[in-house]
């Protein structure tokens, strides 16, 4: 690290568990978020400020009006403009030193699969579960760690599932493919616009301790917010060795 650096990440230098040692591991890692909206805002915004040297962003949609009340990494002079580009635009205003790379497009297929692979963790921004679901594939395929985040209405969740491991559990343990939930969309149902930070600030907690390889991380846990009675919960998750994407039977 430069005089600069070691000045900018000073208050992560002076904590025992990041250190000069840690703060080198975020500064040569690579994050990938799918989705810069509500989610992807807070922790596109906390991984650029905290140093992650590269940074994938994807998402195909424009900045509406209505996302104002809650997509922090948008203003007014954002609207009409590609979400990651808009959010890419702010994350280089605070922190010039690192690579962004802002995706104009929904990730699927070969190229959600070559981004999952090139990255160290990958942050689950999005709103939809066929999205969800195509990312877990691509994480349990190559190994990489995944950090999903949800929240609508005034409720939240977030778990880690760290597939690096291999008695971990992934997200379609937890929601199978097949099951015929309907979805929750913030344009159908509402969404309280600070939950969406509280629950992105920590999926990007999550994220650096995971790059830094420090503390206990959310893997087999799934954390409930109720932003409206201010209760948290945590339930513990099993890998399920049925599950058509992790278990013995894929």
């Amino acid at each position: 690290m430069n005089d600069d650096q070691l000045l900018r990440y000073s208050r992560h230098i002076l904590l025992d568990q990041i250190g000069i040692a840690g703060q080198e591991k975020l500064l040569a890692a690579h994050a990938l978020i799918i989705g810069a909206g509500g989610l992807g805002s807070p922790v596109a915004l906390y991984l650029a400020a905290a140093g992650v040297g590269r940074i994938t962003l994807a998402d195909d949609d424009t900045v509406e009006l209505t996302n104002l009340q809650r997509q922090i990494a948008h203003d007014m002079d954002s609207l009409g403009v590609n979400k990651a580009d808009s959010a890419a635009r702010r994350m280089h205003e605070m922190n010039p030193d690192i690579q962004i790379n802002a995706v104009q497009l929904r990730l699927q297929g070969e190229a959600l699969d070559a981004a999952v692979a090139e990255a160290d963790v990958i942050l689950d921004c999005s709103d939809n579960f066929l999205t969800r679901h195509a990312v877990n594939r691509a994480c349990v395929r190559h190994h990489k760690p995944l950090v999903s985040g949800a929240a609508v209405r005034f409720d939240g969740q977030i778990s880690v599932f760290d597939l690096r491991e291999e008695a971990a559990a992934c997200y379609a343990c937890l929601f199978p493919e097949h099951a015929q939930d309907a979805e929750m969309r913030c344009s159908e149902f509402g969404v309280f616009a600070p939950l969406v930070g509280v629950v992105g600030s920590i999926q990007a907690m999550e994220a650096l301790k995971l790059l830094i390889g420090t503390g206990n991380s959310l893997s087999g846990r799934l954390v409930l917010h109720d932003a409206l009675s201010a209760d948290w919960r945590t339930l513990r998750l099993k890998k399920d060795p049925g599950c058509e994407v992790c278990g013995q039977a894929s």
